[in-house]
């Protein structure tokens, strides 16, 4: 018997007690020999970040003690925090950014020095001929802008360090040729940010550990270059931008005028007797041939108007990983969608390979046996382990151990809607959603709708208890991937150029609208909310525009102005593409602050603050939320304590949710059927 209730009062099975107590974050799924490991960020720990590991008889078990936090700091937002190699794990630690070891069955022991934090280290590889660990540094003991290289880590005592790249203002995904001839990797200066404009290079790893002279070999201030691998016979791979969609791409030599590359070391783990430094008779770099470069080329492998990279947030991030030197197993995007499927090296044909799930965000291989980390819209996200041979999969590992009724599950409706310029934009609809429960006959649910952070990231159509918690309570919700998002190619990705503030406002205003039109919404209870870069989307569509009735920001930007003088190195030219330059177009990121224009504000405003964030600073927040009270407008404040950029302890999750809602059912008046602690709003 399903009963009648005003939207929003309707009582749901999703908790926010369930979300933060029985969901932890699942990623970063690697192999070492047959064992599988992934990384585990558990809000109930205070969002510490735990290596798992499951042997090949199904044991499960934490690799990573107490109180060790698998994270590290480089560009604030890390990634690439741990590797793995024959049973030994290198990890950075959050606490002092120090790089640890841990062999089987025993304690992590610190490899490098204290530092204070100030030396960072991510996106690690192991060269065994030298017995050295090679990844990105990134240096704060000068003061000032940090200064990010290139070294390589002696793994014995970790003292003995050595710059093997440095110049660029970042750099990313150092990779060495499976016998360690070469080592290829990517770089960018300022202002770009990688998804903009990125530089692969390459250049021979010599006896003695240094570099011979560096080979520009794609990308540049227009092309972005994202995930260089090297196949099993030792040919490089990456995916490239250069045509408007990430592309797979090889770079390949003339096999009639260049000879393979010799091998660097005559048995595994000991040097070759008569290594020196580079000379004549080194092996030749894979392009060189005629002349003095040698005949090279980039080889396309399957162009299409569909997505194989991803914009670089964070380290380690990765689309492909190769079965075989003549077999890609990929994930590409269409239409906010990622599908997987195998691709052959050799005729170049992409065959998709069935699967339930619409977001693969990790995956390792071994033969036929497959790891992913998948979600669908009706799945949360689960590490799975597909054979290839068979396509059967099995559920290794779930995000989650909330059992959710069909019944409470709304199922996102991907739409295109019209928006400024005669342009379309994108979005992912959920309807309320709740079998118990019927609105009263003419009643139109609320919106939320909801506005990404980056901006230049993307949301999916992956199952969020997040999502579901507000619409199996009779809330309506608009996902929306704006201009500027990425999975829609470098057109609509350079769309927000120029135009933060504007673009992306715009196409979450006509996206509600467009909801409006079509009768699925209440247009007099619009709400927007988003974090971060979806926060400042946020705060200038309550202010500079009048289709939404209330807000939520959560550790959004109310001072571009502010942020473009005070924020970390990654971002702090961000701005420059997405405004302009500053200080020079000054007079666009005053246009563009919403605190200067807080009369503009006519409509409640509800924010969630970390008191530690060095991306967006709690002053963004706290001048905003003064603003208000100024205006007499109702308006709440949350800071948390201990938290950064993002929040991770359960408490805090928890308390931003219910208070969220909370918060709605005060200004529009209806009752929630949850007990939910109060929030203190100021001019109620």
């Amino acid at each position: 018997m399903t009963l009648s209730a005003p939207y929003g009062s309707w009582k749901s099975p999703i908790t926010s007690e369930a979300i933060v107590s029985e969901t932890i974050g699942l990623g970063s799924v690697t192999l070492d020999g047959d064992d599988l490991y992934w990384v585990e960020m558990r809000p109930a720990e205070a969002g510490r970040n735990v290596i798992v590991r499951r042997t090949t008889d199904g044991q499960i078990a934490d690799v990573t003690p107490p109180p060790f936090n698998v994270r590290t700091r480089v560009h604030e937002y890390g990634g690439g925090s741990f590797l793995i190699d024959r049973g030994a794990i290198y990890f950075s630690n959050f606490a002092d950014q120090r790089l640890y070891v841990q062999t089987p069955n025993s304690e992590p022991q610190a490899l490098t020095p204290e530092s204070g934090s100030n030396l960072r280290y991510a996106d690690a590889v192991i060269d065994r001929l030298r017995q050295r660990l090679i990844c990105v540094r990134e240096d704060h003991t000068e003061g000032g802008e940090p200064v990010n290289t290139i070294v390589s880590i002696n793994l014995l005592d970790g003292t003995d360090v050595r710059v093997l790249v440095a110049g660029s203002d970042f750099y990313a995904a150092p990779r060495l040729s499976p016998d360690g001839s070469y080592l290829a990797w990517l770089s960018w200066n300022h202002p770009n940010m990688p998804w903009d404009g990125t530089e692969l290079s390459i250049a021979i790893f010599n006896p003695d550990g240094s570099l011979g002279e560096p080979e520009k070999v794609a990308g540049g201030v227009d092309e972005s270059i994202f995930q260089p691998e090297w196949s099993p016979d030792g040919t490089l791979y990456f995916a490239s931008d250069k045509t408007g969609w990430w592309n797979l791409y090889r770079w390949i030599a003339d096999p009639q005028t260049t000879s393979p590359p010799a091998p660097l070391l005559q048995g595994e783990g000991s040097m070759r007797e008569d290594a020196t430094s580079k000379r004549d008779s080194d092996p030749p770099l894979p392009s060189q041939g005629r002349g003095a470069r040698g005949v090279r080329s980039i080889e396309p492998l399957c162009e299409m108007e569909a997505e194989f990279g991803l914009p670089l947030w964070v380290f380690g991030m990765s689309t492909y990983t190769f079965q075989s030197a003549n077999r890609i197993i990929c994930t590409y995007s269409q239409q906010g969608n990622r599908s997987l499927a195998t691709l052959d090296t050799t005729t170049k044909q992409l065959e998709t390979i069935a699967t339930p799930y619409t977001e693969i965000s990790s995956m390792a291989v071994s033969g036929d046996r497959l790891i992913l980390c998948g979600a669908s819209p009706t799945e949360a996200t689960a590490i799975a382990q597909m054979d290839l041979s068979t396509s059967q999969m099995e559920i290794l590992r779930r995000s989650s151990r909330v059992e959710i009724d069909p019944g409470y599950i709304s199922i996102p409706e991907t739409i295109a809607f019209p928006t400024t310029d005669n342009l379309t934009a994108y979005a992912f609809f959920y309807p309320p959603k709740n079998k118990d429960y019927t609105a009263p006959p003419g009643e139109k649910p609320p919106l939320l709708v909801k506005s990404h952070g980056g901006p230049t990231a993307a949301t999916s159509s992956r199952f969020s208890l997040g999502i579901q918690y507000w619409t199996s309570r009779g809330f309506a919700i608009l996902d929306v991937n704006y201009g500027g998002s990425t999975g829609y190619g470098r057109e609509y990705r350079q769309r927000l150029d120029g135009k933060w503030g504007i673009v992306d406002v715009d196409d979450c205003a006509n996206g509600a609208s467009y909801l409006v039109r079509q009768g699925k919404v209440d247009g007099d209870r619009l709400t927007i909310s988003g974090g971060s870069a979806g926060g400042y989307t946020t705060l200038c569509a309550l202010t500079f525009r009048n289709v939404f009735k209330a807000g939520a920001s959560y550790y959004g930007v109310s001072d571009p102005e502010a942020l473009a003088k005070d924020t970390h190195k990654f971002e702090s030219r961000y701005l420059d593409r997405l405004i302009g330059p500053y200080p020079e177009r000054r007079d666009l990121y005053q246009e563009r602050s919403p605190i200067h224009f807080s009369d503009r504000l006519s409509c409640p405003v509800i924010f969630f603050q970390g008191l530690e964030d060095k991306v967006v600073p709690p002053n963004q927040a706290e001048m905003m939320v003064e603003a208000l009270k100024a205006k007499k407008l109702p308006v709440a404040y949350v800071a948390f304590e201990g938290e950064q950029h993002g929040f991770r302890k359960a408490e805090n999750i928890k308390r931003a949710l219910d208070g969220e809602f909370y918060f709605y059912s005060r200004v529009f008046g209806f009752t929630p059927s949850d007990r939910l602690e109060p929030i203190a709003i100021d001019n109620l």
